[in-house]
């Protein structure tokens, strides 16, 4: 529109058509076809008010030009095909290639986005964006990418990694790190090696919604992971997702996940986990702290240096502890299962669903926000912690009910009911240990001084069993004395002509008949 309303402007000075079109660089019958639309509008006298812009436009830009045909794009012949892939959402980098790849293509990039544009309506769909401005050491952008191949500690093979990366919003300034998994004890350890990393906390931290930090993807009502709430309570930033379905809120951390992947990872060698994040930690202070980015035209480290830093708020006194949390239900052995490892809680809360704190020592349980046991936790697969007091009454006598225990108890009572009891535990061939606790269970009906008693008597006699001391005293024989109780005297005394029963047989005889031989 310029180069018309210029053309114009020479036509009305009275400068010649060759001179104004060598000026204008177009053809003189182009020059030949603007001036006698101007002078048909009156454009060519002087004295006459020049005309707008949007005047010259919509009179002249309209008008065909006298000029070669426009060359055919050289990616015509494969307007179909191409436009499938359009369709389809394929980049035009990649149609690109894949031309080049099947038809020898011979024609550059830019003519195959352009007629990429053309089929797409790109041009006229792009939709308006304002740029994100944000102060120093207001927000830090995270999320994980792909990463690359690194040896697994334990087998050896080229085993899969993730790229954690948080980006300062206005330095660009960035910390990363190659983990295993995008697990909420992960994530939350990347957060804290990442504001250790940069000697301070954001006031926001902006997110997808992974599901290590959103449990539930809302416009207006996100629900944050427990975890991660209590992680940045502790730290003091808030958590602000991005719109489902819309990252663009974080256009910053992706663009940074893609210069690490494309930057650092496809050159190197790792030996380890450990070696290629020492490698990593070296390139961001190194590399891609002092290059100059290519929107701020400034270098990252410094900005951050001088400008960020200073911003950021200080990191809490001591470092917060990276717990889990997790619901989790009481079975009716009375433990709940935590990561393969078997924890307890009181019996009266079997069938209900408890929250479960893990932290780096300890694993707590809640029960509607009261603490209702608490046990050490436990790294090793298939561990059972168990507090006796959470167990029913039955099942801890069981459980306490061993040899050495039923001694201590039954010395508690007395020596006669210790000796029973091990003359008992004495048997080679019969387990005796239900009998032993039956036994003892008595001294909660009868006491211990009778249980005492009935030991005494029973051992006396050699009756060993439960049944035996039972009947002693349900009998009240323990109150009856023994023989020794009376001085060797077990009966009364007979008189030494006791009187002769119908029936009765002097032992002289009978040892004569030979009945007692």
């Amino acid at each position: 529109m310029h180069q018309l309303r210029d053309v114009v402007v020479r036509l009305r000075s009275g400068q010649s058509e060759r001179k104004t079109a060598r000026a204008a660089g177009m053809g003189r019958d182009r020059v030949a076809q603007i001036r006698e639309r101007a002078r048909k509008l009156g454009w060519l006298d002087p004295e006459v008010p020049m005309p707008s812009d949007e005047e010259v436009s919509r009179a002249l830009e309209g008008e065909p030009e006298e000029l070669p045909a426009q060359m055919v794009s050289l990616v015509e012949p494969y307007r179909e095909k191409v436009a499938k892939w359009v369709t389809a959402g394929v980049q035009a980098i990649t149609i690109w290639k894949a031309l080049q790849r099947e038809h020898a293509f011979a024609g550059g990039y830019n003519s195959v986005k352009r007629f990429c544009r053309q089929l797409s309506g790109n041009l006229e769909a792009v939709e308006a964006t304002a740029p994100m401005l944000f102060e120093a050491g207001d927000v830090g952008q995270v999320d994980f990418g792909s990463g690359p191949l690194v040896p697994d500690p334990e087998t050896g093979k080229p085993r899969k990694t993730w790229i954690f990366v948080m980006t300062l919003a206005f330095s660009r300034h960035m910390y990363a790190e190659l983990v295993w998994d995008q697990s909420v004890p992960t994530w939350l350890r990347c957060h804290r090696n990442a504001f250790s990393f940069f000697g301070g906390v954001v006031r926001r931290v902006i997110l997808d919604n992974l599901k290590a930090g959103i449990t539930r993807a809302s416009v207006y009502d996100p629900v944050v992971q427990r975890a991660y709430y209590a992680f940045a309570e502790g730290y003091g930033f808030l958590v602000s997702n991005c719109i489902p379905e819309h990252p663009t809120g974080k256009a910053r951390v992706e663009r940074s996940v893609k210069y690490v992947k494309r930057s650092f990872a496809p050159t190197r060698d790792f030996r380890n986990l450990v070696d290629a994040n020492l490698q990593l930690k070296d390139w961001l202070l190194g590399e891609a702290g002092n290059r100059v980015h290519g929107t701020l035209h400034d270098i990252p480290l410094r900005l951050f240096a001088e400008l960020e830093k200073p911003a950021l708020k200080p990191l809490p006194d001591r470092p917060v502890e990276l717990a889990e949390w997790g619901q989790v239900k009481l079975h009716p052995d009375c433990h709940v299962v935590f990561q393969k490892s078997y924890y307890s809680a009181p019996e009266t809360l079997i069938g209900r669903t408890l929250w479960l704190r893990a932290g780096d020592s300890t694993v707590e349980l809640y029960h509607e926000h009261v603490l209702v046991a608490t046990h050490l936790r436990s790294r090793k697969p298939g561990t059972r912690s168990t507090v006796e007091a959470h167990l029913p009454e039955a099942h801890r006598a069981w459980r306490q009910a061993t040899p050495e225990h039923c001694r201590v108890l039954a010395r508690q009572i007395g020596p006669h009911c210790e000796a029973y009891v091990d003359a008992m535990f004495g048997d080679r061939v019969v387990d005796r240990l239900r009998t032993v606790m039956g036994v003892l269970r008595l001294r909660d009906k009868y006491g211990p001084r009778r249980l005492e008693d009935a030991c005494r008597r029973a051992l006396h006699y050699g009756s060993l069993g439960y049944n035996p001391i039972k009947l002693i005293l349900e009998r009240g024989l323990d109150q009856s004395p023994l023989e020794e109780d009376w001085g060797g005297q077990f009966a009364l005394p007979f008189p030494e002509e006791a009187p002769r029963t119908r029936f009765g047989r002097d032992i002289g005889e009978m040892m004569n008949e030979g009945f007692l031989a």
